[in-house]
């Protein structure tokens, strides 16, 4: 099993909304970036829901989506795994990000959309039963992974389910 450390978020003072996964994948951790696999559904999604060009370099996707109030993170902040499926991550060595200090210095969040079950399953085993109830106005929604592993959806049918997160008064 490796140690893995997860990223700093991608988040601007005015993101209304928190996307979640779990831990980046080995091709991520390799290139530096968030869904850094080439077959990884992410970005063709938020190029599809915001009009973003595909061909964007990185630091422009991180950019398109601070534009549009959309922060970006993980649930872990570091962990033991072999590989990069969720399924090998060690229980007992997951360390988990500070939500409460998150939540507190960017205010305007109100809905936070897990990338996964495995995000959404840590959170609410290890996060919320100890989050400040000060943060009870959050509302929470799991959407279909956009990892290559998670192959039972098509494409078009992941874009379809994401839509939620534009159902928002930014936009």
């Amino acid at each position: 099993m490796s140690d893995i450390e997860g990223f700093l978020p991608i988040v601007s003072e005015n993101a209304e909304v928190l996307i979640l996964g779990s831990m980046p994948g080995v091709a991520s951790l390799l290139g530096q970036q968030y869904y850094g696999h080439p077959r990884n559904a992410f970005w063709p999604i938020m190029s599809a829901l915001f009009g973003m060009d595909p061909g964007l370099c990185y630091p422009e996707r991180k950019k398109a989506l601070m534009n549009n109030g959309i922060a970006v993170w993980d649930v872990l902040r570091s962990c033991h795994r072999l590989g990069s499926s969720d399924s090998n991550i060690k229980p007992t060595s997951i360390r988990i990000n500070d939500f409460a200090g998150f939540f507190a210095e960017y205010k305007f969040i109100r809905q936070v959309f897990f990338n996964g079950k495995m995000a959404e399953k840590v959170y609410q085993q290890r996060i919320l039963p100890v989050l400040n109830h000060r943060f009870f106005y959050l509302e929470y929604h799991c959407l279909p992974s956009t990892s290559p592993a998670y192959a039972s959806l098509k494409l078009e049918q992941k874009i379809e389910a994401w839509k939620v997160i534009k159902q928002h008064p930014l936009w």
